[in-house]
């Protein structure tokens, strides 16, 4: 069997940066679409339009799909769900400016979980970035005529679940079939929704055109489609610079909520939001440093 020809490096960065924009793209219209239609419920019909979309994807594997590849969904989708859920009553809650930035802080949660369980080096970068965050977070906390609302806190939440997602994807699944996953992942999240829809107080809603245009963007675009683009492409860079690509998320949620939702920050909340995009960005550049310095050694080595 002849491995698949490795795509130009232009071509894997414009897709990723793709990505990135359908993923900032779902803040906007999450904010559109639970205007009307209750969050829970938002998520419930965004993932059940994906895993049928999904199910006419895998249509041919499905036949392949055993037990262990179920489990191992099931609890990485179970992350998924919970993300997903504190996602939407996040941005409820707050701008999509402000949500984007929050949920950036993914890439610090990371190390500080594989601290806590695994004993991993935090490093002085990584805690130099947390300071940051800090820092911005309380610029954010005390700049807003709401301060750090729920909206915030749930947002900040919601990061810390992105990085338990990410980290479960890498512990969790083996040499599992990336379409037959991601479909278990998809019914999984539909469950805990739909359970979420049941026991959670429902307000009245009606489902709007803007409503409607809002769930399938969503089941199509930062779900089905990001999925898909990010396992196909996410194996021809290193973990590092697929980080520094992902945090143009809050780039495109602050640019969708100024020109579109007219959102307007002042001048401590921007400061603060530039600090925790920093926070998230500098340790990043720092690793990056890192490894372009260790692969001109190997190179000079070879040489």
């Amino acid at each position: 069997m002849t491995m698949p020809p490795i795509p130009p490096t232009s071509r894997v960065y414009f897709f990723l940066v793709l990505t990135t924009f359908f993923w900032g793209g779902s803040f906007l219209f999450t904010k559109i679409g639970i205007a009307t239609i209750p969050p829970q419920l938002f998520v419930l019909t965004r993932f059940i339009l994906a895993t049928l979309i999904m199910l006419i994807v895998c249509s041919r594997r499905l036949k392949h799909l055993d037990s262990g590849t179920i489990t191992r969904g099931a609890l990485v989708g179970i992350a998924l769900g919970v993300t997903n859920l504190s996602f939407v009553f996040g941005v409820q809650g707050t701008s999509i400016s402000r949500a984007g930035i929050l949920n950036n802080l993914f890439v610090l949660f990371i190390p500080l979980i594989t601290k806590i369980i695994w004993r991993d080096r935090i490093g002085k970068v990584n805690m130099g970035g947390i300071a940051l965050a800090v820092a911005g977070i309380v610029l954010l906390a005390t700049g807003g005529a709401g301060g750090f609302n729920r909206g915030d806190l749930l947002s900040t939440f919601c990061a810390f679940l992105i990085a338990c997602h990410i980290i479960s994807v890498s512990k969790v699944l083996k040499d599992d079939d990336v379409y037959l996953v991601t479909l278990v992942q998809f019914v999984t999240v539909s469950l805990l929704a739909g359970a979420a829809t049941l026991l959670l107080p429902l307000s009245p809603f009606t489902i709007t055109p803007p409503a409607l245009i809002s769930v399938v963007y969503c089941a199509i675009f930062p779900t089905v489609l990001c999925f898909t683009l990010q396992n196909i492409f996410q194996r021809y860079v290193t973990a590092t610079r697929a980080g520094l690509i992902y945090t143009l998320d809050p780039v495109w949620s602050l640019i969708a909520g100024f020109f579109i939702l007219k959102e307007r920050l002042n001048g401590r909340e921007l400061l603060g939001c530039g600090i925790i995009f920093l926070a998230a960005l500098l340790p990043l550049l720092m690793r990056l440093s890192v490894e372009s310095r260790l692969i001109v050694t190997y190179l000079n080595r070879k040489a």
